[in-house]
């Protein structure tokens, strides 16, 4: 298995600031052995390297999303799910994209048939099927596919210059990967449908304002605070993690009714677990909880 050279030792014993994107220059980065990957690099960050980060890594397509790349994040993601000592895991790009949508080039000689007969975009749901949260730490364009990405992940934090939009309209086609989708349920019907028929170009601080992205940061400081957040998430019990992301996930595709019922189940099934016990008994004794994730 091969070592991703990217984060392989500490930032701070780095000299060459060439060596790592500008966004890792405040954050403790560790290798992690996966295979190689082409088109995206892979760490791990935190005091206790309990945080996993994805970073889109096709500089000169401003990281484009093609297959090959979401590939690699589907494979990338199966590997951080896998490791239990990783409780979040971040998706990010450089300072000037996260990405800036999808690869035309890739996608522009496709037909009807052979979209419907080969499932086109199907993996690209990978992350939104992630049962570990996940936080996309954006600068830069968040375009098109790139916007979708974001989407699919649970949290967004946005650098001061980053910019969001669905400007498929303007090459003939409309969002595929869940724009108008995601979008209507995180801005409301109006705002949505201005994005998507008019192709226009959301700035951060607005996204902010519109329910899209829940902090904004200065861009140099993104990174860093979208893997305190990740440690903070992480310290706390994964499988309550786990159960609480999708009861929230539920509110999103079902009634008030059936998601207070199913959010009550999994509040009721917790009690079948070790670190509620733990928690609660730690709570009473005045200390900080150690959970085992059972």
């Amino acid at each position: 298995m091969a070592t991703t050279t990217f984060g392989r030792f500490l930032i701070s014993n780095i000299n060459n600031k060439n060596s790592l994107n500008k966004l890792t220059q405040n954050v403790r980065l560790y290798s992690v052995p996966t295979e190689s990957f082409e088109f995206i690099k892979v760490s791990k960050a935190g005091q206790n390297k309990n945080v996993g980060i994805i970073q889109l890594n096709r500089p000169k397509a401003l990281n484009a999303l093609c297959n090959g790349l979401m590939s690699e994040v589907a494979k990338a993601l199966d590997h951080l799910e896998a490791d239990s000592s990783v409780g979040a895991i971040i998706i990010t790009g450089s300072e000037k994209a996260f990405a800036a949508g999808a690869d035309i080039k890739e996608m522009k000689d496709n037909t009807y048939s052979t979209c419907i007969s080969g499932n086109f975009l199907e993996q690209w749901t990978r992350v939104s099927q992630t049962y570990k949260p996940i936080i996309a730490a954006v600068n830069g364009y968040a375009l098109g596919g790139g916007c979708e990405l974001a989407m699919m992940c649970d949290i967004i934090y946005a650098g001061d210059s980053a910019k969001f939009g669905q400007p498929e309209i303007l090459i003939g086609t409309i969002p595929g990967a869940g724009g108008t989708q995601r979008l209507t349920r995180s801005v409301g019907k109006s705002k949505a449908m201005e994005m998507v028929l008019t192709g226009c170009q959301v700035e951060a601080v607005e996204a902010e304002k519109m329910g899209l992205v829940s902090k904004v940061f200065p861009a140099d400081k993104l990174l860093d605070e979208a893997v305190k957040l990740g440690e903070k998430i992480a310290s706390n019990s994964q499988i309550t993690n786990t159960m609480a992301k999708e009861a929230v996930n539920v509110a999103y595709e079902t009634t008030l009714r059936e998601g207070l019922r199913f959010e009550k189940r999994m509040f009721h099934g917790t009690f079948a677990t070790k670190d509620q016990k733990e928690g609660m008994s730690a709570f009473a004794e005045k200390r900080k909880p150690n959970f085992s994730n059972q």
